[in-house]
């Protein structure tokens, strides 16, 4: 409806575009695209119209990402680290251009990875080789030098 307004009334009462967006109740640079569209044959204001939003600019389509990324997390699944470095080499060669890190950190979002913090001991030590360790360790070395303040000799 705003459509055929935003041509009509410039053409039957001479409007400027100030004017009929007015009297429409849209802002002028609505207008003007309203009138656009309109010109070029869009539909514009049904439920069939396209809409803003997507993926305009997507590198890769969601499944090719599924299955860019399928050899990185099942390596990272079974205790291996996921190493964003060797990600983002394989998604420049994959595109056959460079991409940022921050668009290498976007695709693991997408795909529900998230940073997670190393655990506190390697899964392959030895604890009781460890508190060995401990026991058996000297403490300091005759030949290190003592360690704190020195104090000033005086003669």
């Amino acid at each position: 409806m705003y459509c055929s307004q935003a041509v009509v009334l410039p053409l039957d009462y001479a409007l400027n575009l100030a004017d009929t967006a007015q009297i429409i109740g849209v802002s002028p640079g609505w207008a003007c695209q309203l009138r656009r569209r309109f010109m070029a044959g869009q539909v514009v204001g049904t439920a069939d119209a396209a809409k803003a939003g997507g993926r305009r600019r997507q590198n890769m389509t969601k499944q090719e990402e599924c299955e860019f990324l399928a050899p990185f997390l099942a390596s990272a699944a079974v205790g291996g680290i996921l190493v964003v470095s060797k990600i983002k080499m394989a998604l420049d060669q994959a595109l056959g251009r460079k991409v940022a890190l921050s668009s290498v950190y976007n695709l693991l979002h997408r795909h529900g990875w998230r940073k997670l913090a190393p655990d506190k001991r390697h899964p392959q030590s030895d604890p009781v080789a460890q508190q060995e360790w401990k026991k058996n360790f000297l403490k300091r070395s005759a030949k290190s030098a003592a360690t704190g303040r020195r104090v000033k000799q005086s003669n």
